[in-house]
Formats: structure tokens, sequence, C-alpha cells
């Protein structure tokens, strides 16, 4: 039982994303809540009444900063893990991760880790 309920707890679903263009430009008009080396974090909190009771997570990861979709997709990847693992604690809200800066000459592994590292920081300043 143990197991199978840290696998529900860190959970992506549908629900749990951003999908319409009105929902991004409502989130990017919230509060900035953390700006690092490459990503800024933007949150637009819930009312607690509201349909969404849940962390909502959106993307913008554009062609601007990081050419390659190689690379667009291995920072896409390591936010969601980094939302995915402390999605259940977050304040209901929707937040955008964006890419602000243009990614340098760096393999991909050191980017996942950078990336992770900031999202994480990003993340737990949220929960706050």
């Amino acid at each position: 039982h143990q197991a199978k309920h840290g696998m529900s707890r860190a959970t992506f679903p549908a629900a749990a994303r951003l999908h319409r263009p009105e929902e991004f430009s409502a989130a990017l008009s919230g509060r900035r809540i953390a700006r690092g080396n490459l990503l800024v974090l933007t949150a637009l909190a819930h009312p607690t009444n509201t349909a969404h009771d849940t962390a909502r997570l959106g993307l913008i990861i554009g062609k601007r900063h990081a050419q390659r979709a190689t690379t667009r997709n291995a920072i896409k990847r390591a936010v969601r893990e980094s939302f995915r693992a402390l999605r259940m604690d977050l304040p209901a809200g929707d937040y955008v991760m964006r890419l602000q800066r243009a990614v340098g000459d760096i393999s991909l592994t050191s980017l996942k880790l950078d990336v992770r590292t900031e999202a994480d920081a990003h993340f737990s300043k949220a929960r706050r």
C-alpha cells in the first residue's frame, strides 16, 4: 500500500496542466515567485472554492532560447519531474515556468541537473 500511495502522489494528470492560451495568460499576469539563472516562475493563486483545487503547471520553453527540440524537451522533462515531486505541497494555483535566457553550450545531462535544481528551488519558494 505504501508504494502505491507514493506513486499516486507523484502523478501529473491532465487536470494538473494548463491547456488553453487564456489559462497561460491569466497565470502570467499573476505574481512572479522566483527568477533564476534560466527560469522564471509565475503563479496565480486560486480562490479555495473554485473548480481547480490543485496546482497546475504550464511550460513556456521557446525556440528563441533553446533552438534544438532535444534541449527544449530535456528542460520540460526536468521541470515536470520537479513539479510532480512537489505538486501536493504547493498551494492551489496556476504556475507557469518560462525559459527566460538562452541555453548556453552545455551537455543535456548538465542542463537537466541545472534545470531540476532551479525548478526545485522555485517550487520550494512557492510553497512558502
